[in-house]
């Protein structure tokens, strides 16, 4: 069984999820560890976390090692950056062949059901954004998505700190009004935001925290908010300008064609975020058709696996079925 298993590796920045597959689609082993972040630890500090996850997965299992390693990695950005994780990974002789993606790629595989000819496009929305997409040939579209100088906006980090500047400056009189000045220091049980700045800045809340604060403009826009609507609205054009420009690299703009919407902002399914995309998009791309991506994404790590090693139809059927009950 071990030459003909593959191992999954879905690591975000959070967590790692790990599955080591067998050739019939059996998920014969499982387990979780903690976040993958290289640019903060390190190649191979950041390794040894996704190690010990692998290492628990590989003895639920029974092996010592697998024919296939589909690894699924946020950070893994460029190129570049794809081919120095793959590296790290090989020295661990997990497997006899090794494949790394970017985490959006796991997004992507999982919602795409059509396991035949998987085309289609998926956009992620968690505390950053990116958005990929592939065709059966191994084509691929992406975007570098490193942040404002790889000309990306929002994702749930973005938006906390776009309310920020916005609350700050109407408290200040340099910006318009905003309840966003009133409800962004409520969360924290403060009165101003001369009160939060002062706390963020003198590290009385950390700055991890800030992540909070997503959901409360939401909900500050929900109420009926301009500024914090416009952030919204200007989330949902985002999404849609990365969908849209990823179906026309790969052909896909004038044929039905799946848009996977995943991460935790689009997974919230906000009624104005969620409205936004889809209206936009019908406009833009009419024959897109936009889901939210329910799936785990390792379930996208290991089917690419399978893609790789050209398993029977049956294979995927069972692999489904394990993370779908």
């Amino acid at each position: 069984m071990g030459l003909s298993s593959v191992l999954a590796i879905d690591a975000g920045n959070s967590k790692t999820d790990v599955a080591v597959v067998a050739a019939d689609g059996s998920v014969v082993g499982t387990a979780r560890g903690g976040g993958f972040r290289p640019p903060q630890v390190g190649v191979e500090p950041a390794v040894d976390v996704l190690a010990d996850a692998v290492g628990r997965a590989l003895d639920e299992a029974g092996l010592t090692s697998v024919g296939y390693v589909s690894a699924c990695l946020a950070n893994a950005d460029l190129p570049v950056e794809e081919r120095e994780l793959a590296d790290a990974l090989r020295r661990r002789a997990w497997g006899a062949s090794v494949d790394v993606r970017n985490d959006t790629f796991a997004v992507l595989r999982a919602g795409l059901v059509e396991d035949a000819e998987p085309r289609g496009v998926a956009v992620v929305c968690g505390a950053g954004v990116n958005c990929v997409g592939m065709l059966p040939d191994g084509r691929t579209a992406r975007f570098p998505a490193i942040g404002k100088i790889s000309g990306d906006w929002g994702g749930g980090g973005g938006l906390a700190q776009e309310a920020l500047w916005h609350a700050a400056r109407a408290e200040d009189g340099r910006g318009g009004p905003t309840a966003l000045m009133r409800d962004l220091p409520a969360h924290f049980g403060l009165d101003s935001m001369y009160a939060l700045i002062e706390a963020l800045h003198l590290g009385h809340i950390e700055a991890a925290r800030q992540h909070e604060l997503t959901p409360v403009l939401f909900a500050t826009a929900a109420a009926g908010d301009a500024v914090a609507g416009a952030l919204v609205d200007r989330m949902a054009e985002e999404v849609v300008a990365m969908a849209t420009v990823a179906l026309d690299r790969l052909g896909l703009l004038e044929e039905e064609a799946p848009v996977l919407l995943g991460g935790s902002v689009l997974a919230a399914r906000h009624r104005r975020l969620d409205d936004g995309v889809r209206g936009r998009l019908a406009e833009r791309a009419p024959k897109a058709v936009p889901r939210v991506v329910s799936e785990r994404p390792v379930l996208g790590a290991a089917l690419l696996a399978l893609d790789a090693t050209t398993a029977p139809p049956e294979s995927y059927a069972r692999l489904r079925h394990h993370y779908t009950t």
